[in-house]
This record gives C-alpha cells, structure tokens and sequence, in this order.
C-alpha cells in the first residue's frame, strides 16, 4: 500500500511501485480526466501537476510521487492554483478551444503550470510551455489565444 496526496486528499492506493501514476489515477482512483496518450511522455494528454509543476503522469511511478501533491483536472479549479485554474477554463469555454477534447486536460495543466509562473506570457513563452503538447485537431492558435485571454482576466 501506497499513501498519496490527490487533490487535496490523502490516498491509499494498492499498486506496484512502477505502476505509472496515470493508470493509478484512472483505473485505481476512478479519476479519468487525466488522458491516456502514447505513454511515452511526449504528447502531454497525461499530463497532471506534481507540486504545481506540470508532470507526464504516464512517465511517473507512482512510487516517486512520495509525499508530493498531485493535482489532476478534476481539481485544477480548486487549492492553490484555483484562480489561474478557472481563468484558464472559462478562457477555454469562451474561445471554444476544444474540438476532439482528448487533449484538452493536458493543455489545461500546462496553460495553468504556465499562468501560475508567468502571468504575462508573450507568444514565445507559450510555445515553450505548451510546445510538449499535441492537439490531433490542431487547435493551437485558440490554445494559444485562450492563454492570453485567461492571463488579462488575471491582470
């Protein structure tokens, strides 16, 4: 048995300890807003925060996570990043970001990794944030012009 912090709640999880946070996450914990990609780390669809730092959960045993708190989308509006977490969401909603959708959580915890950092991010310092993940759909200049939208709400 492994002890976990998700979203603000202390978890007890039986995996083995290379099981990767991802499959924890959705299989063990029911919690399958955090998406499935390549598991390969390099589309970002897994992507979660560890300590508010954006994180391929599919790369990450759930061993290392240790005493560190994992965020997942469920939970991006709430704690300590939930003012970045909801300008980021209604600027998603507002631009009609999504197409497909399988990406979006992903491209959410990296816009809040991002926002949380850099409240004033230029078009550069958001290809570079954001440049690990992939939209099938190609949505990347509404990903793009959401970002700037959620950072003025934040202003």
């Amino acid at each position: 048995m492994t002890q976990i912090s998700i979203n603000g709640v202390q978890r007890q999880v039986d995996a083995d300890p290379d099981t990767p946070l991802l499959w924890v996450l959705r299989d063990e914990l029911q919690l399958t807003g955090t998406k499935y990609g390549c598991g390969a780390g390099l589309c970002g669809a897994c992507t979660v925060h560890i300590d508010g730092q954006a994180t391929r959960s599919c790369l990450t045993p759930v061993s290392a996570v240790g005493a560190r708190k994992v965020t997942t989308i469920e939970a991006v509006d709430q704690g300590q990043s939930a003012r970045v977490g909801q300008a980021v969401q209604a600027a998603w909603v507002k631009l009609d970001v999504a197409q497909c959708g399988y990406c979006q959580s992903g491209q959410i915890m990296s816009a809040v990794t991002l926002l949380s950092r850099n409240r004033k991010p230029t078009d550069a310092d958001i290809d570079a944030a954001m440049g690990g993940n992939i939209c099938r759909c190609a949505t990347y200049v509404r990903i793009r012009a959401a970002i700037h939208e959620a950072a003025k709400a934040l202003a």
